[in-house]
């Protein structure tokens, strides 16, 4: 028996496919270690929480970190400093690989502006549609005494009446004036109607 295995190990044949089968092990076993070192298997970052900072003290966590970052876009928030971080993707906390790039939304430093639209003669929807896609969210509706019923009259802001094409921060609180389809009555109106006719006393009238 063991004759015969050295006879077919001894076969060119044989000691080929064994080459090749040896070679491809060997060749297969380096890609796969090549792959770990290259996507660096098993190994990840931690997202640095650097929300509410400058980009400026935010870096140095990053690069810390071994990431990178990319600022993306700006936002205008009341709640955050001018030119800190409001969002950052990945989340902070999530597990990524090290040279990863982080994508940035930070704090604009001045609120973004649109004009006033002519909303006068509109319909109180379309007023209000019309203002929401310029950008304006903080919207009251005032209703004031006026002949046809939910049509727009105005704007105002801070008791100011706006004018069509004025430029205004996003966040200037508005209010959308709408007729109520009643008219106010005028207390100094005075009655047109016809003075009465008193009849005169046909003794009275001969008198004359």
């Amino acid at each position: 028996m063991k004759g015969f295995l050295i006879k077919i190990l001894k076969n060119p044949y044989v000691k080929n496919i064994l080459g090749m089968i040896v070679v491809s092990g060997l060749i297969l076993y380096g890609v796969l270690k090549w792959l770990d070192v290259y996507t660096q298997h098993n190994k990840a970052v931690i997202v640095p929480d650097v929300k509410g900072l400058s980009m400026d003290e935010a870096a140095i966590f990053i690069h810390n970190s071994g990431l990178r970052y990319n600022v993306i876009d700006s936002v205008f928030s009341k709640d955050v400093s001018p030119g800190a971080i409001v969002e950052i993707k990945p989340a902070t906390g999530s597990k990524v690989k090290e040279g990863r790039i982080l994508f940035i939304t930070i704090n604009a430093t001045t609120a973004q502006m649109a004009d006033i639209p002519e909303v006068e003669d509109l319909s109180f929807r379309q007023a209000y549609a019309l203002l929401k896609s310029r950008g304006f969210n903080s919207i009251e509706t005032e209703y004031v005494p006026g002949r046809y019923k939910d049509l727009a009259l105005g704007v105002e802001s801070r008791g100011r009446v706006l004018r069509a094409g004025e430029k205004l921060p996003l966040t200037t609180p508005l209010v959308l004036k709408v007729s109520s389809g009643e008219m106010k009555p005028d207390s100094l109106a005075v009655d047109q109607r016809e003075p009465a006719v008193v009849p005169v006393d046909s003794d009275v009238e001969s008198w004359f």
